[in-house]
């Protein structure tokens, strides 16, 4: 007796599956912040076996499924969700820049065409669509925190550029693309903030309130920050910085206070979400939309006070990264429990079969 083909997950991942990298890596990068060495390291190489596994996956799709991937690619709702192969290049490429700056080159390299590709391809697919049923107004309403993505591949890209270049004085090109790509994303930033925002106060989302991707939201403004403080630590002789330190540090600075001031907000729609309407909690990948923004905010909150001289700003950064540690053992804890739950039942279905 045959039954259903078995499924393979490589070939179902969604597009944003490389957000658990995205996460993992930069817990790593607050650990090693607040001298967790061992935690730091171990992490860091869980982040570069997944996103080994995923790339090889996400192939894999690309191969076999291509017809789905292009859908995929060309929906408003999930397009974006690619992008975070680029963050997760550049998230494990920079924190093994201390032992191996080789592979800050390598990954750094492999991210700047998937970049390029994305980054105008996904919002030239949706400009440029002739749909017989679409309309403005379709297009607008499928924005939300995913979109953040955006900004956050951008400015991953900076903070690959800042930490060549400050250990790289050969490259003085890199100095110009770390601020060149802050400044993009500082853009992309202000525009999607608007769409978001807009969205949100005219009751688009039809009473789902905010979803953990949006958290991507307070993520999108936590990288910019951490960017901000590598450039701020960058050649102070370079002519870029001369002339970019005081906007970059003081809009490092609003943004920081801007994302501080999500939090309670997004964790006020949580609780409204499952304790209010009671929808029930599970793991999925958009979890690790909650996890990458607190950690990238703990490291990045550390990184910008002890750069720029203020020590609340590095308490805080200290605290949060703790926070940031039980978020992801607790979203690591329910993965876990769901792939082995859907591997037991694939066990019983083979069985029942038999």
């Amino acid at each position: 007796m045959t039954g259903p083909a078995p499924r393979r997950w490589w070939l179902e991942q969604p597009p944003a599956a490389f957000s658990f990298v995205m996460a993992t890596g930069i817990v790593s990068t607050a650990l090693l912040d607040v001298g967790a060495r061992t935690a730091s390291t171990a992490l860091r190489w869980v982040a570069a076996a997944a996103l080994v596994v995923l790339a090889a996956g996400l192939l894999a799709r690309l191969v076999t499924r291509t017809a789905p991937v292009v859908a995929d690619f060309r929906s408003p709702h999930v397009g974006f969700g690619y992008l975070t192969l680029v963050a997760a290049l550049n998230v494990v490429g920079t924190g093994f820049h201390a032992t191996d700056p080789a592979a800050t080159w390598l990954l750094a390299a492999v991210s700047v065409p998937v970049w390029l590709f994305l980054a105008y391809g996904v919002p030239l697919s949706m400009m440029l669509r002739t749909d017989a049923g679409a309309s403005r107004r379709a297009l607008l309403l499928p924005v939300d925190g995913s979109w953040f993505l955006w900004v956050v591949s951008t400015q991953s890209l900076s903070i690959a550029a800042a930490t060549l270049a400050a250990d790289d004085h050969t490259h003085p090109l890199l100095n110009d693309a770390a601020v060149a790509l802050w400044g993009i994303g500082i853009m992309l930033y202000l525009t999607l903030t608007t769409l978001v925002i807009l969205r949100l106060l005219t009751g688009a989302d039809r009473g789902e309130g905010i979803v953990p991707s949006n958290w991507i939201f307070m993520g999108a403004t936590a990288i910019t920050v951490l960017a901000g403080s590598l450039i701020l630590g960058l050649p102070a002789g370079a002519a870029v910085v001369k002339l970019a330190a005081p906007v970059v540090g003081g809009v490092s600075y609003l943004l920081w206070a801007f994302g501080l001031w999500w939090v309670p907000l997004l964790v006020a729609f949580g609780f409204w979400r499952h304790a209010i309407r009671r929808e029930p909690l599970r793991y999925g990948t958009a979890l690790w939309s909650i996890v990458f923004p607190l950690g990238m905010f703990a490291a990045a909150t550390f990184r910008f006070g002890r750069g720029t001289g203020l020590p609340v700003l590095a308490s805080i950064g200290q605290w949060t990264t703790w926070v940031a540690v039980v978020v992801w053992a607790a979203v690591t804890a329910g993965m876990l429990a769901t792939a082995a739950t859907a591997l037991a039942r694939r066990r019983n279905a083979r069985r029942t079969q038999l």
